[in-house]
């Protein structure tokens, strides 16, 4: 944390909403309605209000821009700087957004499908990444998983080593960006890059109530946890 005679560091929000919703049955989940706006309202406006959060860049696939811009207006997203458009590859989209943050220290990656993150998952990463420059929220698995090949159970794994990652991941800038341009692989997460760089990456506690939406039916989980939230006055 910064002193009182010291300028807090800048941190900058990428969030990525340019998927192609392949599992929701012809619906851009990033705009299908949830509690009365747009899905990719709830995770932007955690960020908008986050006090350790200063700039938002949004990325969208290119049919979507200007219909993000105009949610990002209409919902008075203020810290949302920019609406950019997504690559053919996840990582295409986040260096997309990452090139167009203003200049911060530290820079969080969200996946807009994960519409209810909690400010608590916000301060958790960034009092987490500075250990080693790298932090990923995760949360330990419940069951148990076997590797499979050819609907034949090949071995069990021991899930008591085993977390499921989610968003955000937090990086400072700097290290973010250098690994983006040097990883030319196909990666599933922003923190794979980091790990072929040889540099640690701490793992946060995430929140089981923090999903992706995928299918239509994880719309339902996202509105009953949001309003639970709203009931309880998170």
């Amino acid at each position: 944390m910064a002193s009182r005679n010291q300028p807090r560091e800048r941190a900058g929000a990428v969030v990525v909403a340019a998927g192609e919703s392949r599992r929701m049955g012809g619906v851009d989940k990033i705009f299908a309605p949830l509690l009365g706006v747009p899905l990719i309202v709830h995770p932007l406006r955690v960020f908008n209000d986050s006090p350790r959060v200063d700039d938002i860049v949004l990325v969208v696939s290119p049919a979507r821009v200007e219909e993000a811009r105009l949610v990002v207006n209409e919902h008075g997203l203020s810290k949302v700087r920019a609406v950019r458009t997504g690559g053919v590859r996840r990582q295409d989209s986040v260096l997309a957004g990452l090139e167009a943050l203003p200049p911060c220290e530290w820079a969080l990656v969200h996946d807009g499908a994960r519409c209810c993150v909690s400010p608590s998952l916000i301060e958790a990463g960034l009092e987490a990444v500075r250990e080693s420059g790298a932090a990923i929220a995760a949360v330990p698995v419940k069951d148990t998983v076997k590797a499979v090949a050819e609907q034949r159970v090949q071995s069990t794994l021991d899930r008591s080593a085993l977390w499921a990652v989610q968003t955000p991941q937090v990086f400072r800038t700097e290290l973010i960006l250098e690994a983006h341009r040097r990883c030319q692989e196909l990666v599933t997460d922003d923190a794979a890059m980091v790990e072929r760089l040889g540099v640690p990456v701490r793992v946060f506690m995430g929140a089981y109530d923090n999903l992706k939406v995928t299918t239509p039916e994880d719309l339902l989980l996202a509105e009953a946890i949001l309003c639970a939230r709203a009931g309880q006055g998170r």
